[in-house]
This record gives structure tokens, C-alpha cells and sequence, in this order.
């Protein structure tokens, strides 16, 4: 465990002085990443599908706050559905302009969240992000994951139905629009998958805010239980096509990588808890103590060298 906590502490270190580099250079890699899934899920806009824009935009991204990002990541996506459709393009950029209210309305800090979560499905584990957030952020994250799921599931649509909309009748634009709008909004597994991940936010911020020792390991353990539960209902249910085994091991993994999280903000020595009672003129105080798990820094011996006169 010393030889962990001490790589925490060297970790902790180096990006303590390497942070104004280390952060736009993250900035820059999750920004890369996005433009270049956008446009290999949705890149119908022959000139927007290019890496040196891509790259262009991130070193763009890096200098600017995420939310920017974000709202670049928006306009990609309503710019490559206008290119396979009209219709494809207004229902595209009247569903991003409806969640970018929500959520620069209730959770505008959370931008990572929204970009991480398309990412983390496309690697099959996009449980890792309602845990996280419930561990880290409040309980208005919740808007920030269902963002990042719709966002998700709309570039899915849009892109396993491209050839079927290419093909309808250009002239009946009813008929199109009705189309792109029954297949996004009646996707009962996107719909089941949000209420799975705000019950796991939920959940998980409940738990890890009790005064109870391993609060966060069982906020996890309790998040991926009702997540799993309702994946599962909402499967039977609704009849949609859900992998018991990939969510199984979706679970596992994302609880593995939580667990890597907790070890470097939340690293506590339970063994050593402490109860602590005081009072003043009008209260009485009932105090837990828990102390953190930190690497014992070594005294420096001063030696003192005198000379003889």
C-alpha cells in the first residue's frame, strides 16, 4: 500500500507542476477524440470529415472552456445531418438545442461528462460515468449523463438508418420527418438506458454522502445493482436487445476503474475513525474523524557542522 500511496504522491505532484500544460493537452485529447467519432459515425460532410480539421478544432478546444467544446461537438453533428438531410439536420439541431438548455441550465459544469459518455459506449463501458459522477458530482449530474446518452443514441440512429433516409422520396418531406422523429423518440432502449443511468447517479451520491465506513465502495456496488436491475426489466419489457454477459462485464470493469478513482480522491484509513463530542452555548456536536491514507513525508536531518577556532 506504501509503494501505492507513494505514486499517488508523485502523480499528484507532477501534475501540480505540469498542469498548465497537462490540461490543455487533456482538453485537446478528449476534443480530438470526439470530432474524430462524430465524423466516423456521422461523417457525411465531405469537408468537415478531415482529420486536419479535427486536429485544427481540438488545439482550438484546448484554449477554450469545455462547455465550448461541447457546443462545437453540437454544431458538427447538426452540420453532417444537414448533409445527409434536410429533415435529418432540423430534428438533429431541435434535439441538441433542447439539451444544450437543459444543460447549461442545470448542470453547465459538467461538460467532461457529456463528451466522455458517447466515448465510453463506443468501448462498451459507459457505466463508468453515472458511477463516477455520482461520486464526484451532484445529484444535477444527472442532466449531464442523459445528455450524453441521447447524444449517443441519436448518432447511432443516424447512422445505422443513413441508407434507408438517403432512399425516401425527397419530395415528401412529411414523410421523412416522421420517420427520423419515430425512430429517435420511440428508441425504448435509449429511454430505459437514461432511467438506468439516473438511478445509478442517484443512488451512488446517496450512499457515499452516508457517515458510514466503505460508503463509497458500497455506493458503487449499490449503483451497478439497480443499473443492472432496471437495464434488465427495461429489456424484458420492452423487448430491446441487451448482451447479459456485456453488461455483466461493463459493470465489472466500470466498477474496477471507480475503484482506481476512489484510491486517488477518496483514499481513507477507516481503521483509524474517530469520534469526537463537543459543545457550545447552543449545540451539541457528534464528530466522525476519518483520516486519510497519505505517505509519510521523511524528516530532514540538519547536521550542524561547527568548526573548531
Amino acid at each position: 500500500m506504501s509503494a501505492l500511496l507513494e505514486l499517488r504522491e508523485k502523480l499528484r505532484n507532477i501534475y501540480s507542476k505540469g498542469e498548465v500544460y497537462i490540461t490543455p493537452f487533456s482538453k485537446f485529447l478528449l476534443s480530438l477524440i470526439a470530432f474524430l467519432c462524430i465524423n466516423a459515425n456521422i461523417g457525411y460532410m465531405g469537408k468537415l470529415n478531415n482529420t486536419m480539421i479535427a486536429i485544427v478544432l481540438a488545439l482550438i478546444g484546448s484554449l477554450l472552456p469545455l462547455n465550448l467544446t461541447v457546443l462545437i461537438c453540437g454544431g458538427m453533428v447538426c452540420a453532417h445531418l444537414y448533409a445527409l438531410s434536410l429533415e435529418c439536420g432540423i430534428v438533429g439541431a431541435a434535439l441538441i438545442i433542447l439539451m444544450f438548455v437543459f444543460y447549461f441550465r442545470f448542470s453547465p459544469g459538467d461538460s467532461a461528462i457529456v463528451l466522455l459518455l458517447p466515448i465510453c459506449f463506443g468501448l462498451k463501458i459507459p457505466y463508468v460515468i453515472p458511477i463516477a459522477a455520482g461520486l464526484l458530482c451532484t445529484p444535477l449530474s444527472v442532466v449531464s449523463v442523459a445528455c450524453g446518452t441521447v447524444a449517443y443514441y441519436v448518432i447511432t440512429y443516424f447512422k445505422e438508418n443513413s441508407q434507408t433516409i438517403a432512399t425516401l422520396d425527397a419530395e415528401n418531406a412529411v414523410a421523412k420527418f416522421r420517420f427520423v422523429i419515430d425512430g429517435v423518440l420511440g428508441n425504448k432502449e435509449m429511454f430505459v438506458t437514461v432511467i438506468a443511468f439516473a438511478a445509478m447517479v442517484l443512488v451512488v451520491y446517496l450512499l457515499r454522502r452516508l457517515s458510514i465506513d466503505h460508503s463509497w465502495t458500497i455506493g458503487m456496488v449499490a449503483g451497478i445493482i439497480f443499473g443492472v436491475v432496471i437495464l434488465l426489466v427495461g429489456s424484458t419489457g420492452f423487448k430491446t436487445d441487451i448482451s447479459i454477459g456485456g453488461l455483466i462485464l461493463g459493470m465489472i470493469v466500470s466498477f474496477l476503474i471507480c475503484k482506481v478513482l476512489e484510491f486517488f480522491m477518496h483514499n481513507v484509513n477507516y481503521s483509524r475513525t474517530e469520534y469526537v463530542q463537543f459543545e457550545d452555548d447552543e449545540y451539541y456536536y457528534y464528530v466522525k474523524a476519518v483520516p486519510k491514507n497519505n505517505v509519510k513525508r521523511e524528516k530532514k536531518k540538519v547536521k550542524k557542522i561547527t568548526s573548531a577556532v
